[in-house]
This record gives structure tokens, C-alpha cells and sequence, in this order.
């Protein structure tokens, strides 16, 4: 008897063991199927001159610009090949304008990430309360829920700048709706885990005094999950902030027009100003979030 006993419980684990097994040797077998599709295509190339290449933009990468503002010529001389001077620069003055329209840009970058991830969290809302399944929302319901919100992950947030450029036209707008429509998704999902993971005893207990729906919500599943969805707004906020820096590739404004013209242009001096910005704005986000979900805890 204690014998058979021991070994049902060992049968579990074992099993548990074979099926991680099997799902590392698929995931294996899709790394090797990627690896050797690219080597058999060609594409698998560093290019030309790849060290050289490196050590040249490093070079240029290591002197951001904005430090033309202090040490940059007052009059910088361009020449044609035979000497002729063509135009003269202040390089001072030159790079104090790009910093300010930098800024503008910055500003315009976090209004689309705050607006958009802000119109994502209220259009998922009702989503994620459909879509948990411990709610017990009606069927059809919850599954178009469930598909509205996966459709709304798996398209890119570029896409959905695509598609929205051409129909409200470039500016921050075609930003903000397609900040909003992808990331509905992800904001679907995590409300929905969320409600998820509660004790239903609390929710059936409401629910046993006859309250109505909304009465249970708010009662009963509201007070419970709202930390976890501030949480999860500001870590996707978060993650927003970078997502819109490149939606100015495709005309939604902010900081990813800038970094489009320094690449086109090859100037990686200020494309290292771009970037240090980048970083000081994610950074410095980073730490007040972080402080507000350690006060919510």
C-alpha cells in the first residue's frame, strides 16, 4: 500500500518532467530551424568592414553633439574642393536650436505615451471584466472579449501607425490611437490574471446579499485589484514611453522624427543625444513609478 502510494505520487513529477523535457526540445528544434534557415538563405552576414564600421561610429557616438552648445566653433568654415568658401556656421548656436527643438520633441513623445496608454487602460477595461473567467461573463461574451484582445496584441503598435497616419492624417493622433489599440490588449490581459487570482469566496459572498453586478465590482473585486492594475499601468506606461519614441519614423510626431533625420543623415553625434535623452526620460520615470508601486504595497 505505501509502496503504491509512493510511486502514484512520483508519477506526476516524472510526467511534469517529461513534458518540460519535450517543450525544451521543440524550443531547441526552433532555434536550430531559424539559425539554419538563415544560413542557408545567406543572411547570416556581418556586412563589409564591419570592425571599422564599429570603431567609426563609436567614435562619433562618444562625442554627442549637445557638447557643441559649449565647445563647438563660433564660425565653422565649409569649403568646396577648391578652396571657395561656400557658408559659414555657428556651431554653438546651430546645436542650441536642435537641443530646444529636442526638447519639444521629448514633450510631445511622453504626451503621446500618457494619453495613449491612458485611453488603452479605460477601452480594456470592460474587455479584461469579460474576458476573466472566474466572473463568469456569458460565453459569446467573453470570447469575443478574449478576441478583441487578441487581435489587438498581435499587431504591432507601427502597424496600427500606419493604418492610422493614412486615416487622421501625421501628428501626435495617429500616435496616441495607435499607442492605445495595441496596447488594449496587453492591458486586457493583465486585468483579466488579475481578477483571476482572487478569492471567490469574498466575490460569492457579495453576490449572496443580491447585489447587482456593479454593486459586486466595486465592492468586492475593485478594492482588490486596483493595486495591481496601478501597477501594471505604470510598468506598460513605462514601456509606452519607449514604444512612441519610434512612431515619428512613420509620421506621428516626437522624438523618433529626429532620430529618422540623424540616421538618414549619418550624424550619430546626434543621434547620442537623442539617445541619452531617451535613456535620462525612461530612467527618470522609471523611479518615480517605482516609488508609487512600493506606497501601494
Amino acid at each position: 500500500m505505501v509502496l503504491a502510494r509512493a510511486f502514484a505520487d512520483k508519477r506526476p513529477a516524472a510526467s511534469h518532467r517529461l513534458g518540460f523535457a519535450v517543450l525544451v526540445l521543440a524550443y531547441a528544434a526552433v532555434v536550430l530551424a531559424c539559425g539554419l534557415g538563415l544560413v542557408w538563405a545567406g543572411d547570416l552576414s556581418w556586412g563589409r568592414n564591419p570592425w571599422d564600421n564599429l570603431l567609426k561610429s563609436v567614435g562619433e557616438f562618444a562625442r554627442p553633439s549637445f557638447l557643441d552648445i559649449w565647445f563647438g566653433p563660433e564660425r565653422l568654415e565649409y569649403r568646396s574642393e577648391d578652396g571657395t568658401l561656400l557658408r559659414t556656421e555657428n556651431r554653438q548656436a546651430v546645436e542650441w536650436a536642435f537641443v530646444q527643438a529636442l526638447g519639444r520633441a521629448t514633450w510631445t513623445t511622453f504626451q503621446i505615451a500618457t494619453l495613449g496608454s491612458l485611453l488603452a487602460a479605460l477601452l480594456a477595461l470592460p474587455l479584461g471584466l469579460l474576458s476573466a473567467r472566474n466572473l463568469k461573463a456569458p460565453r459569446w461574451l467573453a470570447q469575443a472579449a478574449s478576441s478583441v484582445l487578441g487581435v489587438s496584441r498581435a499587431i504591432h503598435t507601427l502597424v496600427f501607425g500606419l493604418v492610422l497616419v493614412g486615416i487622421v492624417g501625421l501628428g501626435p493622433m495617429a500616435g496616441i490611437l495607435a499607442i492605445a489599440l495595441h496596447s488594449m490588449g496587453t492591458y486586457g490581459k493583465l486585468y483579466a490574471e488579475s481578477i483571476e487570482t482572487l478569492d471567490m469566496g469574498a466575490i460569492d459572498a457579495v453576490r449572496a446579499t443580491g447585489a447587482s453586478g456593479p454593486q459586486v465590482f466595486f465592492s468586492a473585486v475593485w478594492p482588490s485589484v486596483l493595486p495591481q492594475f496601478v501597477s501594471n499601468h505604470l510598468y506598460l506606461w513605462e514601456f509606452n514611453i519607449r514604444d512612441s519614441t519610434v512612431l515619428g519614423l512613420i509620421g506621428a510626431g516626437g522624438l523618433g522624427l529626429l532620430i529618422s533625420e540623424a540616421a538618414s543623415l549619418f550624424q550619430w553625434d546626434r543621434l547620442a543625444t537623442i539617445v541619452l535623452v531617451v535613456i535620462a526620460l525612461v530612467t527618470v520615470f522609471d523611479a518615480v513609478s517605482r516609488r508609487i508601486r512600493q506606497a501601494l504595497l
